[in-house]
């Protein structure tokens, strides 16, 4: 499961990147890494895409939720029995 995550914030970065360099300098490193033009794509860079879109979605389904359930705050006014 550890490799899973690690993987899937790799490509999430690599998206993020990716949008970065595209909101700044209109590059699209992905396209550019597969010979295409701007916006343009190949099976490739789809896949790519593909990749990047399921890595998000896995982290928000996975790892998103264990990282708010960490921040919750004990309620003072519980009475804990032992």
């Amino acid at each position: 499961m550890r490799a899973l995550n690690v993987t899937a914030l790799l490509l999430v970065i690599v998206g993020a990147l990716n949008w970065g360099l595209v909101g700044l300098f209109e590059l699209d490193l992905v396209a550019e890494v597969f010979g295409e033009e701007f916006g343009a794509t190949n099976l490739a860079s789809r896949i790519v895409y593909v990749l990047v879109g399921g890595a998000g979605l896995y982290l928000a389904a996975t790892v998103l939720p264990s990282m708010l359930g960490a921040t919750e705050r004990p309620d003072p006014n519980r009475t804990v029995r032992a």
